[in-house]
C-alpha cells in the first residue's frame, strides 16, 4: 500500500508562485516539539527558501500527492576548505593581494576547496510518513548534488530526533561526524561594560576578508567565497577585540600589519542578521514564565541601569548531531 501511495507522488522544483501556502501547511503540521517542554520553531516570515537563498547554489523540492504538498526539502552547495597542502607559489593562491611578510617562506601552506553540499529543512507530512518519502526527497536532492560537482554532503539534526538520524545513517549511508551543543541567550537591553584594556575595532568588508583568508584559510569549511558573505547585505559587521596596549599610537593600521606581529590574544567575530530573514519561535513555555519574562523585559528596557536579566538559562544547552556522506 505505502509503495502505491509513493508511486502517486511527484517531487519537483518549489513554484513560489502556487507553492507557498502548501510548504506553510506541511511546516505548521511538523511542529511538534517535546512534550511539556520549551522548543524553538523557526518561522521562515513567509520565504520557504530564506535559509539557503543567500548559498552560491541552492534549491528547493517539493513533494506533492494530487494537488495537497505532503513533503519538501531544500539544499544548498559551498565551496569550502577541506585539507590544505604546501605549494611553491604563495601569492597566486590568493583572490586578494597582500604582502607576505614571513621570511620569504614559499612553504607555506595554501587551502585545499571542495565543493559540499547541505541538506536542511526536511519536512514530511505526518500522514504520509513511513512510506519512504523521506528517502525519495533525499535521493533527488542528492542526484542535484552530483550534477553540480558536489563530492560531501551532509545533515545537521537534533541529537534527539532518533528517526532523522536513522533515516541517514542506516538508509542513506551517512556517518556522524561531529556533535555540537547550540546556546541560547536572551539580549538585554542594557550595554554591556567593556574592559577598558580592551579595544573593539569594526573592520571594512576587504579588511575582515583579508584578516580571514590569511589567518583561516586552511581550516576546515572555510568558505570559498568570504569576500560574498562579508558584502553581504545580513552582514552587520566584523569586530576585532584586540589588547588596548596592542596598537601603536592607539591606531589601526590595517589586517595586514596587525597580521605581521599579532598579539598574543585576540578574537574576531563576525555578525549575521538573521531577524530580517527568519525568526525563532519559543513554544512550549507556561503562561507565568511568559508573562515572568515580558515583564522583566519591559522593566529592563525602561530601568537599564538595575541590570534585570531576562529570565536567564530558559534553555539548557541543546545539540544537533551532524552527519556526513562521500559523493565520490
Amino acid at each position: 500500500m505505502g509503495e502505491e501511495r509513493l508511486d502517486r507522488i511527484v517531487v519537483r522544483g518549489f513554484d513560489p508562485s502556487k507553492d507557498g501556502v502548501g510548504v506553510e501547511e506541511v511546516e505548521r503540521r511538523c511542529e511538534v516539539g517535546p512534550g511539556g517542554k520549551l522548543s524553538l520553531f523557526t518561522d521562515l516570515l513567509g520565504d520557504p527558501i530564506c535559509r539557503v537563498r543567500n548559498s552560491p547554489a541552492f534549491l528547493m523540492l517539493v513533494a506533492e500527492m494530487g494537488e495537497e504538498i505532503v513533503g519538501m526539502i531544500r539544499g544548498c552547495i559551498k565551496t569550502v576548505t577541506c585539507g590544505k597542502r604546501i605549494s611553491r607559489n604563495v601569492k597566486s593562491n590568493y583572490s586578494i593581494s597582500y604582502n607576505v611578510n614571513d621570511n620569504n617562506d614559499l612553504s607555506k601552506p595554501v587551502p585545499v576547496y571542495t565543493k559540499v553540499a547541505y541538506i536542511l529543512g526536511l519536512r514530511i507530512s505526518p500522514s504520509h510518513r513511513r512510506m519512504g518519502l523521506g528517502l525519495k526527497l533525499v535521493c533527488q536532492m542528492e542526484d542535484w548534488f552530483r550534477q553540480n560537482g558536489a563530492e560531501y554532503s551532509y545533515i545537521a539534526t537534533e541529537s534527539d530526533n532518533h528517526a532523522s538520524v536513522k533515516l541517514f545513517t542506516d538508509k542513506c549511508g551517512y556517518s556522524k561526524f561531529r556533535t555540537p551543543s547550540i546556546l541560547v541567550n536572551p539580549v538585554f537591553a542594557h550595554r554591556v561594560t567593556m574592559s577598558s584594556r580592551v579595544t573593539i575595532i569594526k573592520l571594512t568588508p576587504p579588511d575582515a576578508e583579508l584578516l580571514y583568508r590569511r589567518r583561516f584559510d586552511t581550516t576546515e569549511f572555510f568558505p570559498r567565497d568570504i569576500d560574498s558573505v562579508l558584502k553581504n547585505r545580513l552582514n552587520v559587521g566584523t569586530f576585532l577585540a584586540v589588547p588596548r596596549d596592542s596598537l601603536k599610537f592607539g591606531l589601526w593600521a590595517g589586517s595586514d600589519r596587525f597580521l605581521s606581529d599579532p598579539p598574543e590574544s585576540w578574537s574576531v567575530l563576525s555578525v549575521w542578521n538573521c531577524k530580517d530573514v527568519f525568526r525563532l519561535e519559543v513554544r512550549g513555555a507556561s503562561r507565568a514564565k511568559r508573562a515572568f519574562a515580558r515583564t522583566t523585559r519591559i522593566v529592563d528596557k525602561a530601568l537599564p541601569f538595575l541590570r534585570l536579566p531576562s529570565v536567564p538559562a530558559v534553555f539548557r544547552p541543546f545539540g544537533f548531531v551532524f552527519h556526513v556522506r562521500s559523493g565520490r
